[in-house]
């Protein structure tokens, strides 16, 4: 009986909203006109809503509350010119007040109200559990509080992140790559979408692909520090593509590793865009096939220039002013392809030097094509190394168009100790003979029972041995091709 009595209580308690001591004593009444009323099977559309409380009322009214809540909070968002579409289906605040408090907040860190509106659902992420412990975060790694709001802007999805799970494990990656911990805010600021990469996917894939054709894992930090776009691109589609068109063109992967470990932006050159029309511009300019691997390897940059406007610029230059024509142009790129790059009134300067000394313009095109660094010389070294040459040497003029790279050596660490050994030992040769070798190899000749016959040097060429002017090939002991083109790569 006890029990009745309880579901009755209960009963009650949904009915009319109040407790009673003794639900015995309880009578209910109902309105006349209800219980005047048959009972019937027509639609309960006769009884009105407010006359029959039910269970669900106060679900009703919550519900009601909350759409009117959200009403309110999308007219005061578009009031201020936030644009509602993509909210609908974002959970939003119960109140304006913190809605404005959450745009504010935003706002102080500099965004406005159009960068709100690039990505609208940052109104939707609480200041106090999403938006502070991730800024806090950010700061604490190295991005400046002045600019955090350009971060922000640049990722926005960074608000709703777990600082735990998903930012900390990104930064731990960054430091297990020899990223310095002073660099970790500059790499995130260059390349903010790295906090939502996942680890075991395209960062490790393109870190490990790397390293496999030769790059020093140790490099892989600063090259992720110069150029952090890197972890980003997918091995199949982007890296391994370039890698195998510049092997294909006769880049040794060692010399490629090389490129990339000091120029890590290379890898950011469309493929089909930019690198393959640039290399079959160089081929229509009369860049030798042969010698491409030899131009890219001391110029990587010319892979990534509008190369087709500077080469038709530099060709034109060259034939109205210097008296070069289109096949001495072609090899004077071969042998200093930044001459492309080279503003034209920095190579008038040595040209105007050597033309005022009483060289022949066409003495002058002989040497630049013999040697084209000359263009690239400074005018007060010129100087210097020619006055010594004519008053102390007192040599002809014609040994320099045979050998203008005499220019190119440092007049007080290489020319005048030689000359002044050889003038000890009362040896008389050529410029190229005591100019163009080594230290050892100057000892050497210096002590030996006669003179070697001048040569012009070794000459570079991919695919095969080392050529020697005049002679066989080197044997197996000289230097070899690729680490002829390693020792230029690196000296770059």
């Amino acid at each position: 009986m006890s029990s009745i009595f309880r579901r009755k209580d209960t009963f009650l308690k949904l009915i009319l909203g109040k407790t009673y001591q003794n639900p015995q004593k309880i009578f209910i009444h109902l309105p006349t006109s209800i219980i005047q009323r048959p009972f019937s099977t027509q639609s309960p559309k006769k009884f009105p809503e407010y006359e029959m409380p039910s269970v669900t009322w106060g679900i009703l009214q919550k519900n009601k509350e909350k759409l009117v809540s959200r009403v309110i909070i999308s007219d005061y968002l578009k009031s201020i010119g936030i644009v509602t579409n993509e909210l609908e289906d974002q959970e939003l605040p119960s109140t304006v007040e913190i809605m404005r408090e959450r745009v504010e907040f935003l706002q102080n860190i500099g965004l406005t109200i159009d960068d709100i509106n690039e990505y609208p659902l940052m109104v939707g992420y609480s200041v106090r559990k999403n938006v502070i412990p991730v800024l806090t975060y950010l700061e604490k790694i190295g991005i400046q509080r002045s600019s955090l709001g350009e971060f922000v802007k640049s990722y926005p999805q960074c608000l709703n992140a777990s600082v735990v799970v998903e930012l900390v494990p990104v930064v731990k990656f960054l430091r297990g790559l020899d990223v310095e911990k002073l660099d970790i805010g500059f790499v995130l600021m260059k390349y903010p979408e790295l906090l939502g990469f996942k680890l075991e996917g395209t960062m490790s894939t393109s870190v490990a692909y790397l390293v496999s054709i030769g790059v020093n894992p140790r490099d892989i930090g600063p090259m992720v520090t110069q150029y952090p776009y890197l972890l980003g691109m997918r091995v199949g589609t982007m890296i391994k593509p370039f890698v195998d068109y510049l092997v294909s063109l006769g880049l040794p992967k060692k010399i490629l590793a090389r490129m990339v470990e000091k120029r890590a932006y290379l890898l950011g050159y469309d493929l089909e865009q930019t690198v393959k029309v640039n290399v079959s511009c160089l081929l229509s300019f009369g860049i030798r096939r042969e010698a491409l691997p030899s131009v890219i390897a001391q110029y990587p940059q010319i892979l990534g220039l509008p190369l087709k406007a500077k080469l038709s610029s530099q060709q034109y230059f060259f034939k109205l002013k210097l008296k070069i024509d289109t096949d001495g142009f072609a090899r004077v790129i071969e042998r200093m392809p930044q001459i492309i790059s080279l503003h034209q009134h920095v190579i008038l300067k040595p040209v105007e030097f050597l033309l005022g000394r009483g060289f022949s313009a066409d003495d002058v095109a002989k040497m630049i094509i013999k040697c084209p660094q000359l263009v690239a010389i400074q005018v007060g070294l010129m100087k210097n190394g020619y006055y010594f040459f004519k008053s102390d040497m007192g040599r002809p003029m014609e040994e320099l168009v045979d050998f203008p790279d005499y220019f190119t050596y440092s007049l007080e660490l290489r020319i005048k100790p030689r000359y002044q050994r050889l003038q000890s030992k009362g040896i008389k040769c050529s410029l190229a003979w005591f100019l163009n070798c080594s230290d050892q190899r100057f000892e050497e000749r210096l002590y030996g029972d006669y003179i070697v016959p001048e040569s012009s040097g070794p000459s570079f060429c991919m695919g095969g041995k080392l050529e020697m002017a005049g002679s066989d090939n080197v044997s197996e002991e000289e230097e070899s091709d690729e680490e002829s083109l390693y020792r230029r790569t690196v000296s770059l």
